[in-house]
């Protein structure tokens, strides 16, 4: 699903983490940002081209050495970064909360198997009847 939300954004896990590092540290050189998200050079350009064709991100030529690329953050790659933030969170607590219902169901499942070993104290989940 997180994936999928991302694309939705014009992005992928490696191109958030390229534009997280974009906005913290700001504009550099291509490799160097290969090198802070401890990719190879060839990956992060392939990442790069991505999310340069969903404006997320400004590419252009150094001026000190023409096979070089200055990479920076675009406005566009700021709120893209910004909505795939608040997508993680939202993810985040449905996570938590799935787990907490897990949670009271597996309590549940062993108290009706009857196991004394497991020794559970608590009253069953809301909404269980031991009944099947």
């Amino acid at each position: 699903m997180w994936n999928e939300k991302l694309a939705d954004l014009g992005l992928t896990h490696a191109g958030v983490i390229a534009l997280e590092v974009l906005e913290t540290e700001g504009p550099m050189a291509q490799t160097l940002l290969a090198a802070r998200a401890r990719v190879q050079a060839q990956t992060m350009g392939k990442t790069l081209s991505r999310l340069e064709a969903h404006g997320h991100i400004n590419r252009a030529r150094s001026q000190a050495d023409r096979r070089a690329h200055r990479v920076s953050i675009s406005e566009s790659g700021k709120v893209a970064l910004a909505q795939a933030r608040e997508l993680e969170r939202s993810l985040a607590a449905d996570t938590e909360q799935a787990t907490d219902e897990l949670q009271e169901l597996l309590r549940g499942i062993i108290r009706r198997l009857g196991s004394s070993r497991w020794s559970l104290a608590g009253p069953p989940p809301a909404g269980w009847t031991g009944q099947d």
